[in-house]
């Protein structure tokens, strides 16, 4: 058998095959099991040095142990709580995060935080322990697991800060930063640069701070001031995150993105957009008119499931509408997507449960091409 990611040497390759039928038969994902076994041999005649070989070493085995611990709940939507470690239990930010993750769970919503003290708590509090998932990151200083997550089996903790970010974002529906220092601000932007690069699903943003503040209000300026005056982002990525200072707005700008949308994937060229209920012709009609600027060729047109997407029963009912999306211009997307919304229900539109693994994946359905070897 020739194998399209080889060690070199057919025999090795065999062998491995061998040893993956021998331990999973039947496994379905046993081609990628090969190429990482691959890989890692791969480092063997690289001669890599022992620190880049704990490096990937650790980072597979939290990834794993990630992927673990979320599984059993990847049909619950979840958010993702930022904010400063240092924020004190009495001040008004801590109030607000222990209020926001409460009200998000009265509506199904589970809470990711940080693990640690400040906000991260405030998010646990608020949430309580079944319905909180704790990310925690092993620092010399400030960060020790909070005792509402303390002990929990949803707790996972990590060496190496980028591991630990994709796990908050790979695995939630929707970000909220609240007031916080580097660590805020760099997941925040991270979130951003992602959703605005296409590198994971649009989901919803959110900046908040107390009423009466202008925390985010002056991050929102400097936005606007320095980087769109200057170019540096589209007028249309604006659309990408809303700032509140109130807990009910900040709500309702979640709730509001799952109204009618559900999930997105790319099938060949087609962006298929996945909805709770069907549109109406003259509402279709709304969207061909209005964004038609986001087609590179032909219509938005509604479509059932497409042969090539993977099959998920839970919603391989949803209706659907396909469109020829350049793949840029994300932004704009989500006004599509916020219109879509903001259509009128059906009284028998319900909402159906989430996909399983939503939120920083990059929602293809194709294998990623080979990378260097």
């Amino acid at each position: 058998m020739r194998y399209r990611y080889s060690t070199g040497d057919p025999a090795v390759d065999e062998a491995i095959e061998r040893m993956i039928r021998g331990y999973a038969p039947d496994y379905s994902n046993a081609d990628l099991i090969h190429q990482m076994i691959v890989t890692a041999l791969k480092l063997v005649s690289d001669d890599a040095d022992r620190g880049d070989l704990k490096i990937l070493n650790t980072t597979m085995k939290e990834m794993r142990y990630s992927f673990k611990v979320f599984r059993p709940y990847r049909r619950a939507r979840k958010v993702s709580v930022f904010g400063s470690a240092r924020t004190p239990e009495e001040s008004d930010d801590y109030k607000q995060a222990r209020e926001f993750s409460a009200e998000m769970a009265r509506h199904g919503f589970m809470s990711i935080t940080g693990a640690g003290h400040g906000i991260m708590k405030a998010g646990h509090v608020g949430a309580g322990r079944e319905k909180s998932f704790g990310v925690n990151i092993r620092l010399p200083f400030e960060q020790v697991a909070n005792e509402v997550i303390a002990g929990d089996e949803k707790l996972v903790n990590f060496k190496y800060f980028f591991t630990r970010k994709l796990a908050f974002l790979k695995e939630t529906h929707a970000v909220v930063c609240f007031p916080g220092g580097f660590g805020t601000h760099d997941e925040g932007f991270e979130a951003l640069t992602l959703v605005q690069t296409g590198k994971s699903h649009i989901l919803p943003i959110v900046f908040i701070h107390p009423r009466g503040a202008s925390f985010w209000y002056d991050w929102d300026c400097y936005v606007k001031d320095r980087l769109l005056a200057r170019g540096m982002i589209s007028a249309e990525d604006l659309s990408l995150y809303r700032v509140t200072d109130d807990v009910q707005v900040a709500c309702a700008e979640i709730l509001r993105f799952y109204r009618r949308y559900h999930s997105m994937r790319y099938v060949g060229d087609d962006l298929v957009i996945r909805l709770e209920s069907a549109l109406k012709p003259e509402e279709l009609a709304a969207l061909n008119l209005e964004f038609g600027d986001l087609v590179k060729s032909g219509r938005i047109e509604p479509t059932a499931m497409l042969p090539e997407e993977t099959s998920d029963p839970d919603i391989d009912h949803l209706p659907r509408l396909r469109l020829k999306f350049p793949r840029r211009r994300f932004g704009r997307l989500r006004q599509l997507i916020d219109r879509i919304n903001g259509f009128p229900l059906p009284p028998d539109t319900h909402m159906e449960v989430p996909e399983a693994g939503e939120g920083g994946q990059i929602p293809d359905e194709v294998d990623d091409p080979e990378v260097e070897e």
